[in-house]
């Protein structure tokens, strides 16, 4: 697992292009696994807090609960157009819910402004990033996981 700055870290290149997908646009979709392992998907917005990507949930919600349950999950940036200008980015790993009351206000303090009202907070651990573009009639996918060199795919 590794941390957003371990991502910017070791692949330099990517991290930039990837960011700027998830900073194109507010909403994101965030897929969980519900308790008997079929997928559940859910609007999110995403903060890239210090080292990390964060995001906050209404306290009690389902995919605030599938977490707690099952860390795992996948994050779809916003695809903007059907232009795809900027290509498709897509995350995984676990998300690990912030409890500690220290790490809590220190997430707070980085929001750009302050939950309506109780929340569950959570830091995303990366296990896989993957960009996708298409360029010169061709698709491209550049793939990064933990320790390992980014790797680039051509699809025809």
């Amino acid at each position: 697992m590794a941390t957003w700055q371990d991502f910017e870290h070791e692949a330099p290149d990517l991290a930039p292009v990837v960011r700027a997908r998830f900073e194109a646009n507010k909403h994101h979709v965030l897929a969980t696994l519900r308790k008997d392992g079929s997928p559940r998907v859910s609007g999110i917005e995403v903060d890239f807090q210090g080292a990390d990507l964060t995001f906050g949930s209404m306290l009690g919600a389902v995919k605030a609960r599938d977490l707690q349950r099952d860390a795992r999950f996948a994050l779809h940036a916003h695809p903007g157009d059907e232009t795809m200008e900027g290509g498709d980015s897509k995350l995984s790993g676990r998300a690990v819910e912030i409890t500690d009351a220290a790490d809590l206000a220190a997430y707070e303090a980085e929001l750009p402004e302050p939950p309506p009202g109780p929340y569950h907070a959570f830091r995303l651990e990366l296990e896989q990033v993957v960009h996708t573009t298409v360029e010169d009639d061709a698709v491209w996918i550049a793939s990064w996981h933990p320790g390992e060199p980014v790797q680039r795919t051509r699809r025809d």
